[in-house]
């Protein structure tokens, strides 16, 4: 981010609460704008202005308040929003939450500073999501397949692989123009120790080249989690809309950035809506979510899969709640298919991909893709059905065709679903598919290619 100070200085802060300050007859200033925080012993921190009340301004500091004194210290207005320098330097680029380097390289110079909160894309302006992205992941490219331009969130549970899933994805996600494929990675919240994971991973892996990585560490200012998914965003909108770049923004871990919200919520003393959370908790996020998309004349599109734990891995807590109701489906992570050391542990039935139809079929995928996806939907659907049954009448009550169903369940798992760290192919994945529903009896099924 950029500032250019204005000579107006303000010595009139009057309470600090967390990672507030309150500061008295403030003038001038406007919502979103920057400031430089300076103390009494000369060093400068940046702050924004949050809410403006009367000539109160509430200011929240990104280095936090500690060693702030209200009497000794300042505020100086920037008359400017929060920027990031954007590049295709960018590329192979290892960032805090904040847009500075921490990789060690020299710094990025950019071609010009865009605006983090970016622009409402126009409903009339947007085309509708096409073609594949492949995740190489056979539960989502097979059954619930991401669509360019699409939402899907990944809804997780604490100790569930859920960043290594995110970190595969990166690795392995790839569209048919392939040199016009970018991935950026916004981390909010993860330790150093899966900090340096994901930067060991991506350069072992040779994916950083066409990779940009926001990273923001648990010790790290907790206000920066806010300002890590919008600046990946307008990064991401930079080297779609300007340079034609087919961009796949992998948000993790977005209960991070929730309780971010909350926490300034609380420091602002507003009143609380569900558990706690902000009221305008739903809005927020969608100025997030709906970045996504294309636009009409443009070549390149926004892709965006944020990744979320649910607490108590209730899917009807608030976050997953409202992030349901904004994006174009979900995937979901199963604890009984990880306690059984399957990987990736996706819970297949209550997965969704809305926009699914759009980005399959031929000339995109394959013919008969959806054919094969409600197939094996419906035979795991029966062998969980059957699985249920066994708890109740025991195995020696089910006839032929249960037992058939139930093998398939177990095979389905196994093998599809739980592929551990193997890239798949499109054709790969429909091929296992259809191996596998050799299994279920002829007559069961309505038709196959």
């Amino acid at each position: 981010m950029t500032i250019d100070l204005i000579k107006r200085e303000y010595r009139t802060i009057s309470s600090i609460s967390g990672p507030l300050i309150f500061v008295e007859k403030l003038s001038g200033g406007s919502l979103g704008e920057m400031c430089v925080v300076e103390l009494a012993d000369g060093e400068k921190r940046t702050g924004q202005i949050l809410q403006l009340m009367g000539t109160t301004a509430i200011v929240q500091v990104l280095q936090g308040t500690s060693g702030i004194d209200s009497d000794a210290s300042s505020v100086l207005p920037t008359g400017e929003t929060a920027r990031i320098g954007v590049s295709k330097e960018l590329f192979g680029r290892v960032l805090n939450g904040f847009g500075e380097p921490i990789d060690g390289l020299p710094p990025i110079i950019p071609d010009e500073y865009l605006d983090i909160n970016g622009l409402p894309m126009n409903p009339a302006a947007r085309e509708k999501p096409d073609f594949f992205v492949q995740t190489g992941i056979s539960a989502i490219d097979g059954l619930n397949t991401l669509v360019r331009g699409q939402k899907l969130p990944i809804f997780s549970g604490a100790g569930l692989p859920a960043k290594e899933l995110a970190l595969q994805i990166v690795r392995q996600a790839k569209v048919s123009e392939a040199a016009d494929f970018a991935v950026i990675l916004g981390a909010m919240g993860i330790t150093s120790r899966e900090g340096f994971f994901f930067r060991k991973s991506l350069q072992e892996a040779g994916a950083l080249e066409r990779t940009i990585a926001f990273i923001n560490e648990v010790s790290d200012p907790t206000i920066e989690r806010l300002f890590t998914p919008r600046i990946a965003l307008t990064v991401a909108e930079y080297l779609a809309f300007e340079h034609g770049y087919h961009v796949m923004v992998v948000l993790t871990d977005m209960t991070s950035y929730c309780e971010s919200l909350r926490e300034i919520g609380s420091a602002r003393e507003e009143i609380p809506g569900r558990r706690s959370y902000p009221g305008y908790m739903y809005t927020d996020l969608a100025t997030l979510y709906e970045r996504a998309g294309r636009l009409k004349g443009k070549k390149g599109s926004v892709t965006l899969m944020p990744i979320l734990t649910m607490p108590d891995d209730d899917i009807t807590h608030p976050i997953p709640d409202l992030t349901g109701y904004i994006t174009e489906g979900q995937i979901v992570l199963s604890r009984a298919l990880h306690r059984k050391g399957i990987y990736p542990p996706v819970d297949v039935l209550p997965c969704l991909s809305r926009l699914m139809g759009l980005g399959i079929g031929e000339g995109k995928t394959r013919d008969g893709h959806r054919t094969i996806s409600d197939q094996l939907y419906s035979a795991y659907a029966r062998g969980m059905d059957v699985r249920r049954l066994v708890t109740i009448v025991g195995e020696e009550g089910l006839s032929d065709l249960d037992r058939k169903y139930l093998a398939f369940a177990d095979e389905f798992e196994r093998k599809f679903v739980g592929q551990g760290e193997a890239d798949r192919s499109i054709d790969e994945t429909l091929d296992l598919g259809l191996e596998l529903l050799k299994s279920v009896p002829e007559r069961e099924a309505v038709r196959r290619k």
